[in-house]
């Protein structure tokens, strides 16, 4: 091989030379934005001294269990509540991605089998003190509804007439709010964002005292 074939090798080095430059300010922005929302934040949640590195997501890729082989995510994103990325309870997630995918969310994506037990004996025996959370208007206005995986059909032990069995049905809880590009780059996103997580602490606080922690 001639070296002119060899040419797109050192292309490629010195781009990722350039980059790093890149990735060095937006990882220097974004714990910037990080270090805001905790101070916000920490105004109405015990953080317990959490600090940035805590809380911020590799922006390399964990490949080993993926089909994906992409090295780099395409986003940065971000735990905010007590622990951090190791949270002793449900944090907030925040993801920044371009061309409208950047998002807030919260909830629980992989809950035990005992603490899903643990939701449906809570919404069976009383479902109401939920409902009044995921129907006000500040809670449908900035998240729709909630979201997340569900049973085909009703859970065992529970009629599929069950006056709750959409919510009876749910394998995940989530809530999420998506950012525009335009809402990302507003002068005011920090503030945004804080309104938004603010909204989403009750909904939070019904599922880490209905949920508990796993069984062990």
């Amino acid at each position: 091989m001639g070296a002119v074939g060899l040419k797109p090798i050192l292309t490629f080095l010195s781009e990722l030379d350039r980059n790093r430059d890149s990735y060095d300010e937006a990882r220097q922005l974004f714990e910037e934005l990080v270090i805001a929302l905790i101070a916000e934040v920490g105004k109405f949640e015990d953080l317990g001294g959490l600090k940035p590195k805590d809380c911020i997501f590799r922006i390399n890729r964990d490949l080993r269990f993926s089909k994906d082989k992409s090295p780099y995510k395409t986003a940065m994103s971000a735990v905010i509540g007590p622990g951090g990325k190791k949270h002793t309870g449900l944090p907030y997630y925040v993801h920044l991605e371009p061309h409208g995918r950047s998002m807030l969310g919260g909830g629980h994506y992989k809950p035990t089998p005992e603490q899903l037990a643990r939701w449906r004996q809570a919404i069976d025996e009383d479902a109401v003190r939920l409902n009044k959370l995921i129907h006000h208007k500040n809670f449908v206005s900035t998240f729709g509804s909630l979201a997340g995986d569900k049973l085909k059909s009703a859970p065992k032990g529970y009629s599929p007439d069950h006056a709750e069995i959409e919510l009876l049905r749910l394998k995940q809880m989530i809530v999420g709010h998506r950012l525009t590009d335009k809402d990302v780059l507003s002068p005011g996103f920090v503030k945004e964002t804080v309104k938004v997580l603010k909204t989403m602490k009750p909904f939070l606080d019904y599922l880490n005292k209905t949920l508990g922690p796993a069984a062990a």
